[in-house]
């Protein structure tokens, strides 16, 4: 666990080019923000590609070995991105980014869900906590690096790539269970007799495209109210020490509490928090609707890996965590583009209303899922027998 946390510190520490990426468009490109938001998206979509390929190739040439492709492609995406002049080759560049980049998620993921059940939430409790960690470092360090312009931070972000893949090649040691040819079981058939599996990823699609809008149009807010990068830059600092310092913390006092529970008043904080942000004009104010924002996904992202490992069946627990990680890419697709028209149509109000009304949304819907998933996650039976159908 220790060289695999490291990765994703590392991954994230370096990280820096995509927290910036709607700013580095309309910025220096001079994209407008409805383009800028579109490229993003392009991001998402190659996100989408890569939570499939990455559950895929977890499963099928091993877990250690996906994540080299993933974080050895990156490296070379992100120089493309950062070389792109045209918005062709920029929207080109996007897609590898995101394919990429994210494909460490699922395969990191399903590595976790390899371990015994009652040691997964710590481990994903740990590897959240790094990532976040990292995730502070760059935005505090990208603050600073981006005086000398946005082009040094696609740099960084390809070394930290790199760096990230040889730790997995010296350190990571390989996880699959090995399975027989003769039970490999095809993804699709299965997902389609799993209702609740396909609820909860509705769900947290739904979710993610409300989050995710503290990387498409929160910086746009706040630049509206005369913000620069930097002011940004601490905010996201601010959520990820609100996370180093709370999520150890929160995995001790939400292990054994009812799962659905918590992810209902989580996903509730979230949209309360973006709601806020139609009031907000200063830096503190800013600072206080994030704390909320975050208090919210904290609970969200301390259970999101051990639910869905719950849910996986063992011989698909790459393509099942996958499947799962693309949540949080369809959120990247429709988080921008829906935020950004709703921001250039409707006005700031506008949007942080209807991040409050779908926090309530998802309250509701994470209620009514909340009997299925206590079913579910109580048969321990069904993580250990890949020929038991999902009930």
């Amino acid at each position: 666990m220790r060289a695999l946390t490291a990765t994703h510190f590392v991954a994230r520490a370096g990280g820096m080019a995509r927290s910036f990426l709607v700013l580095y468009l309309t910025q220096e490109v001079g994209l407008s923000p409805t383009t800028a938001g579109a490229v993003i998206a392009a991001v998402g979509v190659g996100d989408i590609g890569s939570q499939l390929l990455g559950g895929w190739l977890g499963d099928r040439i091993g877990r250690r070995n996906a994540m080299l492709v993933g974080f050895l492609g990156t490296a070379v995406a992100l120089i493309a991105l950062g070389s792109a002049k045209t918005l062709p080759a920029i929207c080109a560049a996007a897609v590898g980014v995101g394919l990429m980049a994210e494909l460490f998620r699922p395969v990191g993921s399903a590595a976790v869900a390899d371990l015994p059940a009652q040691e997964r939430l710590p481990a994903y409790g740990l590897l959240f906590w790094a990532a976040n960690l990292g995730f502070t470092v760059s935005t505090v360090a990208a603050g600073v690096l981006v005086r000398q312009g946005y082009g040094i931070l696609f740099w960084i972000n390809a070394a930290a790539s790199v760096l990230a893949a040889l730790i997995v090649w010296r350190h990571v040691p390989e996880t699959r269970p090995p399975t027989r040819k003769a039970t490999r079981r095809a993804l699709l058939p299965v997902l389609r007799l799993d209702p609740l599996m396909l609820a909860m990823v509705a769900i947290h699609v739904v979710y993610f495209t409300m989050f995710l809008q503290s990387f498409s149009t929160l910086p746009l807010v706040m630049a509206g109210d005369g913000h620069g990068p930097g002011a940004y830059s601490a905010v996201l600092a601010l959520n990820g020490i609100a996370i180093v310092v709370v999520q150890p913390i929160a995995v001790r006092l939400l292990d054994g509490r009812d799962t659905a529970s918590v992810l209902a008043a989580s996903m509730l904080l979230v949209g309360v928090g973006g709601g806020l942000s139609a009031a907000v004009h200063s830096g503190a104010a800013y600072a206080g609707s994030i704390i909320v924002w975050t208090l919210g996904q904290i609970g969200v992202s301390v259970l999101f890996g051990a639910t869905f490992a719950g849910l996986a069946p063992a011989d698909l627990r790459g393509r099942y965590m996958g499947v799962a990680s693309t949540t949080w890419s369809l959120g990247a697709v429709l988080g921008p583009l829906l935020g950004t028209a709703l921001l250039d149509h409707a006005g700031r109000t506008a949007l942080w209303t209807a991040c409050l009304a779908t926090g309530l949304l998802l309250f509701a819907a994470q209620r009514a899922v909340a009997p299925a998933l206590r079913r579910r996650t109580s048969v321990p039976a069904y993580d250990v027998n890949p020929n038991r159908p999902p009930s």
